[in-house]
Formats: structure tokens, C-alpha cells, sequence
């Protein structure tokens, strides 16, 4: 009898580890698939919270705005369409290599600038 119980304990000990393991990767599993199905993004956000992004006129350098301020001087809201929203997404990586002119239009930007 005594050698049953010791290997019922071990079989159970063995389950136990098994079931423990089944759930760290069920719990893994669940926190992907709500963070790819929320929409959730990996990315780091282009400005917090409670504020939006402006770049500089004539140059590609860039800053975040409480939402109820206007940008400061030299700065200018970007084209309605084409703001970025997450570091490397597709209109940052645009506005890397353009800027707005004095005149609202978009120009290229020599590298460097």
C-alpha cells in the first residue's frame, strides 16, 4: 500500500505541473488574441493622451500639444489626412523626409534638415 500512495502522489504532483503549464499558455494565448482583436496596438504612441502632434514649418521636427492649445510659433498642425499616430507607422515615416512651407504647401526636405 505504501508504494501505491507514493506513486498516486507522484502522478498527481506530474498532473499538477502539466495543468499549471496548460494555463500560463491558455492565459498567453487569451492576452494575444484580445490585444490583435481590440485593435490594441504594439507601437509606441506618437504623442500622449490628451495631446496631438505638430511639426516644425520648413523642417522635419516635431512636438506634442495639449488639445485645448494652439501650436506654438514656428509650428503648424499636420494635413488632416496624414497625421501620424505610432512611431514607424506610415506618416511618420513620410514626414521624416517632408515638411509644410510657410504657405500650408507640403515640400520635400532635403536629408538632414
Amino acid at each position: 500500500m505504501y508504494g501505491i500512495s507514493r506513486i498516486g502522489r507522484a502522478a498527481s504532483a506530474r498532473g499538477g505541473r502539466r495543468a499549471s503549464r496548460c494555463a500560463v499558455g491558455l492565459a498567453l494565448a487569451s492576452a494575444t488574441v484580445a490585444a490583435l482583436t481590440t485593435g490594441c496596438s504594439m507601437q509606441d504612441a506618437i504623442c500622449g493622451g490628451g495631446e496631438y502632434p505638430v511639426m516644425t514649418i520648413g523642417s522635419t521636427g516635431s512636438a506634442c500639444v495639449p488639445d485645448d492649445e494652439d501650436p506654438p510659433k514656428g509650428y503648424v498642425r499636420y494635413p488632416e489626412d496624414k497625421v501620424p499616430e505610432h512611431v514607424d507607422d506610415k506618416w511618420d515615416k513620410y514626414w521624416r523626409t517632408h515638411s509644410v512651407d510657410k504657405d500650408g504647401r507640403i515640400v520635400e526636405v532635403p536629408a538632414g534638415s
